[in-house]
């Protein structure tokens, strides 16, 4: 490799690295995702999202203009072939504070689910419940989460596909206990970049083989619609999140988001009618 290819690589991961931030920091803007004294539980899953996530935070926390803790969090569901190395080594190298929790999941998913039907479902929702009770348990603020802009998009269509309704990922969300807060810092990066940022940054990935592991997955196909999308039309999944943060309820159908029980006339109950030809002949004229 020259010198010259070094350097263009090394401009290139700069301009990457400078696009993330930028669109991490400007999510937790928008959003007051972080704030001053806030203790950040960040789940670490072993995945690209997640390590870029962990990544982005730890540098954000040096020039932040308020002051947080990161704590990194794994939850070990007991998987397969799962190395229960790779990520203790990784975030000691880093001198990041974590901890490793091991549930059986695994099992429990695989034993309910029927052949055939997707984990996805059942797994998050176990996977959720430890990682909230593990937050109380440790004082954490914020639990964070490695979604990105891809993901939050491919939920709204898999919710109106499947599910019949218009609902997505929120990049900040209170959970229905009121216990805790969930934010998602990637919601406005792209999963390519992400791609890339950790493929240069070569994080030890770990492949999820649990739902990995099923054909024809709901989101696989919603996954490859968007993609062909965006091949025939580039930057329509930019104006699809677009859509996302600019909602009318009055031009949706939803009764509980817009009152069109009451909806009445607001004009005089006597209007004149306009002269459109005035000064051009004989008009038509209000009538006595």
């Amino acid at each position: 490799m020259t010198v010259l290819d070094t350097r263009k690589e090394r401009l290139e991961f700069n301009k990457l690295q400078k696009r993330l931030r930028r669109n991490v920091g400007s999510a937790i803007a928008d959003y007051n995702m972080i704030e001053d004294g806030d203790k950040i539980m960040v789940c670490l899953s072993g995945g690209k999202d997640s390590y870029c996530m962990l990544d982005i935070l730890l540098n954000l926390q040096k020039t932040a203009p308020v002051s947080f803790e990161v704590i990194a969090v794994n939850l070990d569901q007991k998987q397969p072939g799962f190395p229960p190395e790779v990520l203790p080594r990784y975030l000691t190298g880093l001198g990041v504070p974590f901890h490793i929790l091991e549930k059986d999941t695994y099992s429990v998913v695989t034993e309910l689910v029927p052949e055939g039907k997707t984990y996805c479902g059942l797994c998050s929702r176990l996977r959720r419940g430890t990682l909230y009770s593990f937050a109380q348990q440790i004082g954490a603020t914020k639990i964070a989460l490695g979604h990105h802009r891809d993901d939050i998009i491919e939920t709204l269509f898999l919710n109106m596909f499947y599910g019949g309704k218009l609902k997505a990922m929120p990049p900040k969300l209170l959970s229905d206990d009121k216990q805790n807060v969930v934010i998602r810092p990637l919601a406005y990066c792209k999963e390519e970049d992400l791609v890339d940022y950790a493929e240069l940054k070569a994080f030890p990935i770990i492949p999820c083989n649990l739902c990995g592991s099923q054909d024809n997955l709901q989101r696989q196909v919603i996954k490859e619609m968007l993609q062909g999308w965006e091949k025939q039309n580039p930057g329509r999944m930019e104006t699809i999140f677009a859509a996302i943060k600019s909602v009318a309820p009055s031009q949706l159908a939803d009764t509980d988001l817009f009152d069109f029980v009451n909806l009445k006339l607001e004009r005089p109950s006597r209007i004149g009618m306009v002269n459109l030809w005035e000064g051009e002949g004989d008009g038509v004229r209000e009538s006595a």
